[in-house]
């Protein structure tokens, strides 16, 4: 056994961080290293039915971790959105697809799973995707979301369906309502079961503080649920998935989800291996064209759908596009849904062989496909800028996030008028609702600060902190063109305050430094300074390090210079502080014997009083 376990981690360390280097993904390189050493490839693996198997427990656990994460109280705020914009994806694609599965000749319930397991997207790769270009809070991020939540919320009942769906071998009917009966009882079994009695269970195992016996429990309650339904008919994920939404609320959900997290991850990388390794790569040698054409329409089909989703929800027309290639392809519980629909009878391996090929291609075709989308993005769909028509004012804020927000709801309180320059379209549309005066304009361009009026402005605030450069371009500009224009900036980095210091901004904060000061103070209050004691110590601090930070602004230039006074500044301020606790302790002795003496004196005189 020892020999095939070696193998697949070998083929994950080598293959998954080769795929992510160049931006394809760990699921693509959990395939491609089933590919290479499954029958089709190298043939290092013969038994891919055991493997599948086995690794299906990873599946399992995944969504047990995804009931977990689903509080009721998240999933009701999300509710017109995923319900929304993923519903209308999941309806219109399965229909599409599903009615292009039955015209093509297959029988309306093998259709239906066909159009439905398609409709599926690639969770893992598509939230990947949205985080390495950190665009999950844009909208076409949220709409993927929001898809992508009602698609593993939609597969958990279908993958439960599929299994009644089945056809009877000899009689050519379904079950009839005795399995549905039966299937309902262990449904509710786990339900009343996880509601009174896995909370006092976990309890009573958390009580005997042993890690590894947790870890065991955990286990054994995902895979109990799983083994439940399994035997009534119906998808171990199912089990799964109720477990874990029945422990949502509970006080053991993260501990629960860091002692899964790790089984999760190497079995459902080893569920994908075994999907590669089952891929038919003789069916791709002898119907190349078909696989391709399967695949290339599936990311057409669903790109188009994908898109008139993202109209209807009122996306804009880069961002819509965005959204049609990011979620076009098929995704990893089509390979469970069709595995299921195999082993039901539904699915032919045939179909189920092309099936998985074409979500494969449409898979490895994603990632470069929305790289390229990325970098031809029509400048005619970013809106105009503002004509800049405003009086007068006394401030000037340039970048209105979080930072400049504050300012100006002080600037209001105070009835002080200001002028804002945001660059970004999105925060101008959000702020505006509040009423905020706002212009949506590239505060980095003369003739905007010059329509602005900043000539005649008392201050200007650079509050533009990422990028770095846009941030240091305008207060260059600014302390070039009105040098009577006096510039407060706030700094991303030590290095960028200092940037902006040479370029004569006349005050320059670190974005969080001063609350980061105050989380210090509080920090040595908890660990028993007195509250005047830890202020002072932060005080002491603030000091030394803006004299620090004066010091460094000439010499940060030479990096050698810099280490060096880094090194020199450490010790100083270990000796200002050693300094300040003898000081202290002296201070301190003072006042105890003061105070004794005057307890002392007290005392003599209360005596005599006698």
């Amino acid at each position: 056994m020892l020999p095939p376990i070696a193998l697949f981690l070998a083929a994950a360390v080598i293959f998954v961080p080769l795929f992510k280097r160049f931006g394809l993904g760990a699921v693509l390189g959990y395939l491609a290293a089933g590919l290479v050493i499954g029958p089709g490839g190298l043939g290092l693996v013969g038994d891919v039915q055991e493997v599948l198997h086995v690794s299906e427990l990873g599946v399992v656990m995944l969504l047990f971790i995804i009931g977990l994460e689903l509080q009721p109280r998240r999933l009701w705020r999300l509710r017109a959105q995923v319900l929304g914009t993923g519903g209308l994806q999941v309806l219109l694609t399965t229909l599409v697809l599903g009615g292009i599965a039955y015209y093509l000749g297959l029988n309306p319930v093998t259709a239906l799973v066909v159009g439905f397991g398609l409709a599926m997207s690639s969770t893992a790769m598509v939230l990947q995707m949205l985080n390495e270009r950190k665009e999950m809070p844009q909208p076409h991020g949220r709409s993927a979301f929001s898809i992508l939540l009602f698609q593993d919320i939609s597969i958990i009942p279908f993958l439960a369906l599929v299994p009644l769906l089945a056809v009877h071998p000899t009689t050519g009917a379904s079950g009839g309502w005795q399995p549905i009966a039966i299937a309902l009882a262990a449904i509710g079994l786990i339900v009343v079961g996880g509601r009174y009695a896995l909370r006092p269970f976990f309890r009573i195992i958390a009580a005997a503080e042993l890690p590894e016996v947790f870890t065991a429990a955990a286990l054994l309650i995902v895979v109990g649920a799983a083994l439940l339904m399994e035997s009534v008919g119906l998808s171990m994920s199912l089990g799964a998935f109720l477990a874990g939404v029945l422990l949502a609320g509970s006080e053991y959900r993260h501990e629960l989800q860091a002692e899964i997290e790790p089984f999760k991850g190497l079995l459902l990388g080893l569920f994908f291996i075994a999907v590669g390794m089952s891929a038919d790569t003789a069916l791709v040698l002898r119907e190349p064209f078909l696989v391709a054409e399967l695949a290339i329409g599936l990311l057409v089909i669903k790109a188009v759908i994908l898109f008139v989703v993202g109209k209807i929800v009122g996306l804009r027309t880069d961002y819509a596009k965005r959204l049609a290639i990011l979620a076009a392809q098929g995704g990893e519980f089509a390979f469970v849904l069709f595995g299921v629909a195999n082993t039901a009878g539904i699915l032919e391996a045939e179909i189920q062989g092309l099936l998985v090929l074409a979500v494969t291609v449409s898979m490895i075709l994603t990632p470069p496909l929305y790289a390229l989308i990325g970098r031809v993005r029509p400048e005619a769909d970013q809106p105009p800028y503002d004509e800049i028509v405003v009086p007068e004012t006394p401030v000037v804020i340039a970048g209105f996030g979080p930072f400049g927000q504050i300012i100006g709801r002080v600037l209001r309180l105070r009835q002080i008028p200001y002028t804002v320059l945001e660059r970004d379209w999105q925060q101008v549309d959000f702020v505006r609702q509040f009423g905020n005066p706002v212009f949506y304009s590239d505060a980095t361009r003369l003739e905007v600060l010059r329509a602005a009026h900043v000539h005649q402005a008392k201050l200007f605030i650079v509050s533009v902190a990422e990028p770095e450069s846009a941030s240091l371009r305008i207060a260059e500009t600014v302390r070039r063109h009105f040098p009577k224009v006096r510039v407060f900036a706030v700094a991303r980095t030590r290095e960028h305050a200092m940037q902006l210091m040479d370029l004569g901004v006349h005050k320059v904060i670190r974005r969080a430094y001063f609350s980061s000061l105050e989380m210090t103070r509080w920090t040595l209050e908890e660990l028993g300074e007195d509250r005047e004691t830890a202020k002072d110590v932060v005080n002491r601090f603030r000091r030394f390090d803006q004299k620090n930070l004066l010091q460094q602004q000439a010499i940060h230039h030479d990096e050698t210079k810099m280490v060096q006074s880094a090194r020199d500044a450490a010790r100083d301020l270990e000796r200002l502080f050693e300094l300040d606790s003898e000081s202290s302790k002296k201070e301190a002795s003072a006042r105890n014997k003061k105070k004794q003496s005057a307890e002392a004196e007290h005392d003599s005189d209360h005596r005599n009083s006698i």
